[in-house]
């Protein structure tokens, strides 16, 4: 085919702004291609999308048994290490979410066609999952490369109209889920739909049918969606506000949270997301106008809070609110204290949920709260669990309907009794498709999250089973050295993949290590910024607590364990490092909101962890060896490798 008929196709089919150096950049690697190409028969696919999320790869090669992924540079001598990650994160992506291409290898090339440094090809492997790592390339040597890797590797014709039609089902992190979203993808286009994974699109649907019965019918409603950890309660919540952002629509949402971090993170990869999309179109996106748009669909509660505080009869613009962790909202005393000190309400008598349906309740039509519910999530006094919610309906709003989750009774939830006095109230409904039953942040094993409840529950036999079921695809690494669990962490992470480190909030006795919990992260510059950035997680000197981490991921995790939560013969001890001497913890809230903690800490790996349990020294009184032992004993048994 003539160059100029390829160019003219590649122009046609190319969404974004065409520039002349995106011509001049396909005119070189045409050249280059048909030259080393010449000899072999496969298919080529130019500008391949990645679908959903935004991504092309240069060009996708398929000869025999092999998934080519190209990455040119053109006009370049260097191979980066940033393009290295840019093109293994294209191969890794159609390896871990593409169906056609699981079962294949896949080479990901690098080519800087102005480079000459290349005298021979380095020694090929592979890692288990049959993806090479990035290979550099010059344009003279590419037709052999091309031969060695299909000479190192063997196994069945790929038939490439096949791997075409192949399902591309993504599990993206909450930040890639956002970015999508607010481009305007669906819940459903963005998620796997394999059996194992239940169907976010149905659950949204339930919800998005609360929310258009209410207004046809003029009627309040209220809706718990629960879900264990991961399982996309935040990606329904966002699915629904970012299909509803026209403002002069009476289905205008808005997403509220009280988790600070989530919010300004979320906010602030939506903003570089934009600049970048404007960026590939031509235009030119100023982060401050894109962050503008941005801060009126994701709000932080508290901030939603204080704009209906100022006028007491005026209903809010937005008819539905999805609230975030709405087990986190404040009790009457925390929310009572917090306005008499900051705001100057000495009389403020609601509690958190109150006074949020209270908002919604002064539309004289319609409204709708929709409140998402994690299991065990509690970390921090004052916060209410969903036991307020349900008292606040039927203490101050006996005419909403309430849309409940059957598993809102599971003891996790800590619902208790209230529930009770919910059967045979004509407004409850109970539905199914209210509860996301399995967690879809770890591609590699859904029962992540009931391994870290049987771990913490004390269920030896279920941990035991679970991890030896999961261990092939979801590695949890053991050891007492936080050097070693540094290496590990490197060693496991391809491309961009993040990883970073973990620590509860409690944990005061890893100074010695070099880890102090008192500095507060930047969890934008910790969960958002690049491998050369000393702030972020990559460097693995900053640590994110609980509260840093709640509603976010990382592909890799390292969880350094302290002596506040140790293990003994009796079970799990809570402990609170008080000047300089460890005081046990007897309040069961405190206790509960300590054991939560952990729960989140060890369910932010998607991909895997390692923990590092101290060897501790018995001339620190602070740090004696028999409080770590038993804890390190105790996984050990439950068959985490040690390293």
């Amino acid at each position: 085919m003539e160059d100029e008929l390829i160019l003219g196709k590649l122009a046609d089919a190319n969404d974004f702004a065409l520039l002349q150096t995106q011509r001049e950049s396909w005119k070189t690697q045409i050249s280059i291609l048909k030259k080393s190409l010449a000899k072999y028969k496969g298919k080529l696919y130019f500008e391949y999308s990645i679908p959903r999320m935004g991504k092309r790869i240069d060009v996708v090669l398929i000869i025999s048994h092999v998934i080519f992924v190209l990455e040119f540079k053109v006009g370049e001598t260097d191979f980066t290490k940033h393009a290295s990650d840019q093109v293994w994160d294209y191969a890794l992506d159609l390896k871990n979410f593409h169906e056609a291409s699981h079962d294949s290898f896949v080479a990901p090339l690098l080519i800087a066609s102005e480079s000459m440094q290349m005298e021979k090809i380095a020694p090929l492997s592979t890692s288990e999952d049959q993806v090479f790592p990035p290979i550099p390339c010059t344009t003279e040597r590419l037709s052999d490369v091309i031969e060695e890797v299909l000479s190192f590797s063997k196994g069945p014709k790929i038939d490439a109209q096949a791997w075409l039609a192949g399902r591309y089902s993504p599990t993206p992190t909450i930040i890639e889920a956002a970015q999508a979203l607010y481009r305007g993808h669906s819940v459903a286009e963005i998620s796997r739909n394999d059996s194992t994974a239940k169907d976010l699109a149905a659950t949204s649907a339930a919800v998005e049918a609360i929310i258009h019965s209410s207004k046809k019918k003029s009627e309040k409603s209220i809706c718990f969606l629960t879900g264990v950890p991961g399982a996309g309660k935040t990606l329904v919540g966002l699915n629904i506000a970012t299909q509803h952002l026209d403002k002069s629509n009476d289905l205008y949402s808005v997403f509220l949270s009280g988790n600070g971090p989530l919010v300004a993170i979320l906010r602030e990869a939506l903003a570089r997301d934009q600049v970048l999309q404007g960026k590939s179109q031509g235009q030119v996106v100023r982060k401050g106008q894109a962050l503008s748009s941005v801060k009126t669909f994701i709000q932080n509660v508290h901030h939603f809070r204080d704009d209906c505080l100022q006028d007491e009869s005026r209903p809010p613009i937005e008819h539905v609110a999805l609230f975030d962790e709405a087990q986190r909202a404040w009790n009457l005393q925390q929310t009572a204290a917090f306005m008499k000190q900051k705001k100057n309400f000495s009389d403020f008598n609601k509690s958190e949920p109150e006074f949020l349906i209270s908002c919604l309740d002064r539309h004289p039509d319609w409204a709708v709260v929709v409140c998402l519910v994690g299991g065990g999530q509690e970390i921090n006094t004052g916060e209410a669990g969903i036991t307020e919610w349900i008292e606040s309906l039927l203490r101050s709003f006996p005419g909403w309907k309430i849309h409940v989750s059957p598993r809102l009774t599971d003891s996790e939830y800590g619902a208790g009794e209230n529930l009770e006095r919910l059967k045979g109230n004509p407004n409850v409904t109970w539905d199914e498709k209210l509860h996301l039953s399995v967690s879809m942040r770890s591609f590699r094993a859904e029962k992540v999250s009931f391994l870290v409840k049987s771990l913490l529950d004390h269920e030896l036999i279920h941990a035991r089973k679970t991890y030896a079921e999961i261990q092939n695809r979801y590695p949890i690494a053991l050891t007492r050295n936080l050097s070693r669990a540094k290496d590990w962490l490197k060693s496991k992470a391809r491309g961009s993949e993040r990883y970073g480190m973990f620590v509860s909030s409690q944990a005061y006795r890893l100074k010695p290590h070099g880890i102090d919990v008192r500095p507060q992260v930047d969890p934008i510059h910790w969960f958002l910024n690049g491998k050369g950035d000393v702030r972020s997680s990559y460097y693995l000197e900053d640590v994110a607590t609980e509260f840093q981490a709640q509603g976010l991921e990382l592909d890799w995790a390292c969880v350094t364990w302290d002596a506040d939560f140790r293990y003994s013969v009796n079970g799990w001890e809570h402990w609170s490092f008080r000047g300089d001497r460890w005081d046990r913890i007897r309040k069961s809230e405190r206790q509960t909101y300590l054991k939560n903690a952990y729960r989140v800490l060890l369910t932010r790996a998607r991909q895997g962890m390692v923990l590092v349990v101290p060897e501790g020294s018995d001339e620190d009184h602070t740090r004696k060896k028999e409080y770590y032992d038993e804890t390190y004993n105790y996984l050990k048994s439950l068959g985490f490798v040690s390293i």
